[in-house]
């Protein structure tokens, strides 16, 4: 394992300090966010900005510079606008490979009545305005294909998969859709070694050091297509062996210092769910008080580059957070996390 890994981690996604000056250059740095959880992927991309707000945030969604789409694992990320096509050509097939039988056996989602609900979705959104996720599903009902037991999702869930519709910006606490040609602009195809060359370098850029096996998690790739991704931009990363596990990360990224900064993420933060192998920043005996049984991952106090707690929101009494540590915390630990977390209140601004 490299010396200071977790270390290098933190500097590598800009949560020892923030790496972008606006939230869309944020989730350019990361190439991709996991955003199943929307108020928590809010707070991944404000930890990584300089002085951002829930608002900024936001407003970048609503500007369409953050999409909100399935790019990959059959989940929602957030990406910059001009990522959103490549990934998801790139990525989303193998989704949809897997997918095709089971929709269409468990829900009826054939050939046939995915196409006639893409007929359905376009003309809803023809207009160019986003539409509330309520009013497609009336759309959908309307012409005799049914949203109901999950139909619904899965219908939109493939029409984004296929470079249909993307979401747009939330009305409320609402979800609206757009057709993907309004709200991201066309771009050049990627022929697939050129995508996996990207893929692999913009990967590492927000999460290296890392591992074949992390990259093939995080974007659902296989081992083999991973090991290649690799391989066409070795020229440009460095590696390093260590018991048979090869660690890579990019030439140009500088080492940091072992830190003991204290930091309060997000649920599903990617410090955590972008790799298959864990064990650098949570102790296996804590796996479950962090990944439920349900595939719910909990926000995290991260101390020294590893999970210390997890926490939820608090009264005001206990500093708004309400922490359940892993460990026996200290007096300065108590203390750095309160100091966490008043940076986490001051992104909220009135929403908190």
């Amino acid at each position: 394992m490299p010396p200071s890994l977790t270390a290098r981690r933190l500097r590598a996604h800009g949560i020892s300090a923030p790496v972008a000056a606006s939230p869309a250059d944020a989730v350019r740095h990361m190439t991709a966010m996991q955003a199943q959880d929307y108020h928590a992927s809010l707070w991944a991309v404000g930890l990584r900005t300089k002085g951002s707000s829930l608002a900024q945030v936001e407003d970048a969604i609503a500007r369409g510079e953050i999409v909100r789409t399935w790019p990959m694992r059959g989940t929602l990320h957030l990406l910059a606008r001009e990522d959103v096509r490549w990934m998801v050509a790139l990525l989303a097939p193998r989704v949809q490979a897997t997918n095709a039988g089971r929709i269409a056996r468990e829900l009826g989602l054939d050939a046939a009545t995915l196409a006639r609900g893409q007929r359905v979705v376009e003309k809803a959104l023809a207009a160019g305005v986003p539409v509330l996720r309520s009013d497609l599903y009336a759309r959908m009902d309307a012409a005799g294909i049914a949203s109901a037991s999950q139909r619904g999702p899965h219908l939109l869930n493939w029409l984004a998969h296929e470079s249909v519709i993307c979401h747009g910006p939330r009305h409320g606490k609402q979800p609206t859709f757009v057709l993907m040609d309004a709200w991201v602009p066309p771009s050049a195809a990627l022929d697939r070694d050129e995508a996996l060359h990207r893929l692999a370098l913009r990967y590492l850029q927000g999460h290296g050091p890392a591992t074949a096996a992390d990259l093939a998690w995080w974007s659902g790739l296989t081992q083999r297509d991973a090991q290649r991704a690799l391989a066409l931009a070795a020229a440009e990363l460095e590696q390093e062996t260590d018991e048979g596990t090869t660690w890579w990360w990019r030439s140009d990224t500088p080492a940091s210092p072992r830190s003991r900064a204290i930091h309060l993420l997000p649920a599903f933060d990617e410090y955590l769910i972008g790799y298959r192998d864990r064990s650098p920043v949570l102790d296996a005996m804590h796996a479950r008080r962090v990944f439920s049984v349900n595939g719910l991952v909990a926000p995290t106090v991260i101390i020294d580059g590893r999970v210390a707690a997890t926490w939820k929101r608090g009264s005001a009494a206990d500093g708004n957070i309400a922490l359940d540590p892993v460990r026996e915390l200290e007096d300065d630990e108590h203390a750095g996390i309160l100091h966490a977390a008043q940076r986490w209140r001051r992104f909220l601004g009135d929403a908190g």
